[in-house]
C-alpha cells in the first residue's frame, strides 16, 4: 500500500494582505513516486498563519476516503497548534490558557474536523532549506498571491 504525504505551505504579502496556500500531495512506495497532485488557493485579505492552516485543511479535506498520511509543514504554529495547543483550547472552550479567544479558531476547528477522518502524522521541516516539495508548495502559494495582486491592479 502506498504511503501518502501532504507537503503544505502558506504565504502572505503583508500580514495581513493578499495570501496564498499550496499543497503537494504524493503517494509513494518507498522512494518511488506513484502519483502526485497539486492544490492551491488564496484570499485577498488574510494572514500568513491563516494560509498555513488553509493548506493543511485543504490537503485533508480533498482526500475522498479516510487515509493514513504524513502532513509535512514548515510552520511551527501549525505543527505545535495541531499536535499540542489544540487539546487545551478544546478543553477551555476555544480559549487560550490566558482565557483569551483562540486566534483563527474557525480554521483550527475546521482542521480538527478534517484531521478526525484520517490517521495523521505531523512533521515539521525547516522552510526555504531546499526541500523539493516544500519549495514547490511555497511556489504554488506565491503564484496565488501574484494572481491576486494582478487582479487587484486590474481593478
Amino acid at each position: 500500500m502506498p504511503e501518502l504525504f501532504a507537503f503544505t505551505d502558506g504565504a502572505c504579502s503583508g500580514n495581513p494582505g493578499p495570501g496564498g496556500w499550496g499543497v503537494v500531495l504524493e503517494a509513494r512506495e518507498g522512494e518511488t513516486l506513484i502519483k502526485s497532485r497539486e492544490l492551491s488557493g488564496g484570499e485577498a485579505e488574510t494572514t500568513n498563519n491563516r494560509m498555513e492552516l488553509m493548506a493543511a485543511i485543504m490537503a485533508l479535506e480533498v482526500l475522498e476516503r479516510a487515509s493514513i498520511l504524513t502532513v509535512v509543514t514548515d510552520s511551527v504554529y501549525l505543527k505545535d497548534g495541531i499536535t499540542g495547543w489544540i487539546h487545551g483550547w478544546k478543553k477551555n472552550g476555544w480559549k487560550t490558557a490566558a482565557k483569551k479567544p483562540v486566534k483563527n479558531d474557525d480554521l483550527w476547528q475546521r482542521l480538527d474536523a478534517a484531521q478526525a477522518r484520517h490517521d495523521v502524522t505531523w512533521e515539521w521541516i525547516k522552510g526555504h532549506a531546499g526541500h523539493e516539495q516544500n519549495e514547490r508548495a511555497d511556489k504554488l502559494a506565491r503564484a496565488e498571491i501574484k494572481a491576486l495582486k494582478e487582479a487587484q491592479a486590474a481593478g
